[in-house]
């Protein structure tokens, strides 16, 4: 094609430009053919073919961190229950560690009010006279016919506790009331066996059944807070 028929067609297609613009009625022609900036990232240029949005190299969230709900609704539409039985991973591990979280809270708090009451419960009983309250193991760790010496209420004075049924325990003194031997219970025959002069006494009374003893071992008397067994008090019997 000739430089002359170039010209002639440039100038055959402004014409058809002109003459297709459209004009308001007060007179403004309209801005839709303005010039518009060259630059990639300005707000005049989204939406307009062949250009990039501004917003197309924003980081998306990973396909599993996206909620969805059931109806396809967005979020903000949803009932406000949704968000406290989420079923999706995200939510849902979110929620697992903020009740965790609550879990650990609350039961850091109760542990430490436990143990100003045990404290306070001492100190009242140390007024009367009394002895202390003391931890003596987890009920985990003594299980049906299982035995374990503990010291109380002082740390010379040795004594017994045995779980004789899945709600029962019974503890004593761990001295012999003939001559002071350490005695030993026998969950299977019932008895608690003293070595030394084949002394016997009852598992569950404590009251002795055969040999030189003649006076009851004395009872420790326990008791199951949570999952803890406590030593709360100490009763001397003479019959």
């Amino acid at each position: 094609m000739s430089r002359t028929s170039t010209h002639s067609l440039i100038s055959q297609c402004e014409r058809r430009t002109r003459a297709h613009e459209i004009h308001r009625p007060n007179g403004d022609t309209d801005d839709s053919r303005a010039s518009i900036d060259a630059r990639i990232d300005t707000p005049g240029r989204e939406g307009l073919t062949g250009t990039t949005p501004a917003n197309i190299f924003k980081p998306l969230p990973a396909a599993e961190q996206i909620t969805i709900a059931p109806d396809w609704r967005p979020m903000d539409r949803q009932p406000a229950w949704r968000s406290d039985f989420p079923i999706d991973w995200p939510q849902d591990h979110y929620v697992e560690r903020r009740d965790f979280m609550k879990f650990m809270v609350l039961t850091s708090l109760a542990f430490t009010v436990g143990q100003f009451w045990i404290a306070a419960q001492n100190w009242w009983r140390r007024g009367r006279g009394e002895p202390a309250i003391r931890r003596v193991a987890a009920l985990d760790d003594l299980p049906v016919g299982g035995v374990l010496t503990f010291a109380y209420p002082g740390p010379q004075d040795d004594c017994v506790v045995v779980r004789t049924a899945d709600n029962a325990l019974v503890a004593y003194s761990q001295k012999c009331t003939h001559l002071s031997c350490a005695v030993r219970p026998r969950v299977a025959e019932g008895v608690i066996h003293c070595p030394c002069h084949e002394g016997y006494f009852d598992l569950r009374s404590g009251r002795p059944v055969a040999g030189p003893p003649r006076r009851p071992l004395p009872r420790v008397r326990v008791e199951v807070r949570g999952n803890q067994i406590y030593a709360i008090g100490l009763e001397e019997r003479t019959v």
